[in-house]
């Protein structure tokens, strides 16, 4: 259907837009406009949200076929990589501080809960304190996982301590201490092969620099970043990443960055803290 023209009483022909065609294509700029405006999030919902995402993203990691003897070749390339760039500085590291018993016990633990821990931790701040950014800020942490799974698949690594004559220290089986799922009781529940890109680097920058963003109180914002400063020292001296592998967390969250920015029209420690309320709704009261 086409617009339709009428006479004006000067005699000049002016089209009038489709009666039909307007209103309905207003509609749907109307959904969209909605869709990607930030509401106030529902504890039920996001409860349920978070639990099944996890749920999902450990089911399609531990899906991946555990490619041995690939991952083992890519562990060698890395290493070989690291050498040509004179950063591979792991097994020093790895080996200095396995002598510290009490510092790599730790650490053992530190990598095996604060992943979980802060990136919750965080999660409900933003819930309970800037309910206009939460949405936006779980879409960067959402899309930096999921496309970490795509690392996952196409490019099997094996983390430093199972490298074949590599000589590093696995921090969790000497010590006898519960850090890690790829190691001792627990590594038949977890793709052992499965290191690039860290998702500890990822979620643990992801909540550095949201509070370094978002937190009011200085010194906060220093323990934001200084998160995933020690998260990266962590993921090194326990062998079970390379520096590169902190690279490629990087990465996703540079992607989930975009995303977020792409879909809301701005990034999120840009939006506003409170969700506005909406025309001709009343505050109860």
């Amino acid at each position: 259907m086409g617009d339709t023209t009428v006479t004006t009483q000067s005699g000049r022909a002016e089209a009038v837009p489709d009666p039909v065609v307007a209103p309905a294509a207003e509609a749907e700029r109307g959904f969209w406009r909605r869709l990607r405006t930030p509401r106030r999030p529902r504890l039920w919902f996001e409860i349920l949200l978070i639990a099944v995402s996890y749920w999902t993203y450990s089911l399609i990691r531990n899906a991946v076929p555990e490619q041995r003897a690939e991952a083992l070749r890519n562990a060698d390339w890395i290493w070989q990589a690291e050498h040509h760039l004179g950063i591979a500085v792991e097994q020093s590291v790895n080996h200095a501080v396995n002598s510290v018993t009490w510092l790599i016990v730790g650490m053992n633990y530190y990598y095996a809960t604060l992943h979980f821990i802060v990136t919750l931790g965080v999660l409900v701040w933003l819930y309970r304190r800037h309910p206009g950014r939460y949405a936006a800020t779980r879409l960067v942490l959402f899309a930096t996982t999921g496309v970490a799974l795509v690392g996952y698949y196409l490019y099997p690594l094996a983390p430093p301590r199972l490298m074949n004559g590599g000589h590093f220290v696995d921090t969790v089986m000497v010590h006898q201490t519960w850090g890690s799922m790829a190691s001792g009781d627990l590594k038949n529940m977890s793709n052992q092969y499965a290191a690039m890109p860290s998702m500890h680097i990822g979620w643990s920058l992801w909540s550095g620099l949201t509070i370094f963003a978002l937190a009011s109180v200085p010194w906060v914002r220093v323990l934001g970043l200084l998160y995933p400063a020690a998260t990266l020292v962590v993921i090194v001296a326990t062998a079970n990443h390379f520096w590169l592998d902190a690279v490629g967390g990087m990465l996703c969250l540079a992607f989930g960055f975009t995303v977020a920015r792409v879909w809301y029209g701005a990034f999120p420690h840009a939006l506003p803290r409170l969700v506005p309320v909406a025309v001709g709704r009343r505050r109860p009261g």
